[in-house]
């Protein structure tokens, strides 16, 4: 792209861009030169938004995290109806097959960005810690229906789904659980 050619929405173009290398290659092919190639734009684009690359790979890893907002709204409004199985199967089932597993491997191999992060995410892995509370509040508002007996032991419960499933859809290159497999999965776990 000539220089001095105005690119809309810079950022979005960018984040979009390295979820595609992320998702399609990998963590390892995931360089400031192929994000900028695969958004079609100048190297320094990337750096006039962002102080270097990990400070946008932050970026892009919060940018992510934001949108399991929606996801967790979409969760507490099926609070209460439908099967609780189903509802937390859809959810982490949308959750591991997006760019999700692959930001918790990104986050993994690189210290700078969990330096980074670990501004803003103090304790945890990022993305699931996050996850982890929309499951919570969800299983909260379940037990307050009833759905989930009174006693059950939420912190636990919420953290097995989370982590289980993660190792599910850990492997990218592999075959990716269907969702009738994580279903059978939440349905051991979860008390109905």
């Amino acid at each position: 792209m000539p220089t001095g050619v105005a690119i809309r929405d810079a950022r979005e173009q960018l984040f979009d861009a390295a979820e595609r290398v992320l998702l399609r290659d990998g963590p390892d092919a995931l360089t400031s030169r192929a994000v900028t190639t695969e958004a079609g734009c100048a190297k320094g684009v990337l750096h006039k938004h962002f102080t270097d690359f990990d400070g946008f790979l932050a970026e892009l890893v919060l940018d992510r995290i934001r949108r399991l907002d929606d996801q967790a709204e979409v969760l507490l409004k099926a609070a209460g109806q439908g099967s609780v199985a189903d509802n937390l199967t859809t959810m982490l089932t949308d959750l591991f097959g997006s760019v999700a597993v692959a930001i918790v491997s990104l986050t993994i191999s690189r210290d700078g960005l969990r330096a980074r992060l670990r501004e803003a995410v103090p304790t945890g892995v990022p993305i699931l810690s996050d996850a982890g509370r929309v499951v919570m509040d969800y299983l909260t508002a379940e037990q307050k229906y009833g759905r989930i007996p009174a006693d059950a032991d939420l912190n636990t419960l919420g953290l097995t789904l989370i982590g289980s499933t993660h190792l599910l859809f850990a492997d990218r290159t592999g075959v990716r659980p269907t969702y009738d497999e994580v279903r059978r999965f939440v349905s051991s776990v979860v008390p109905e």
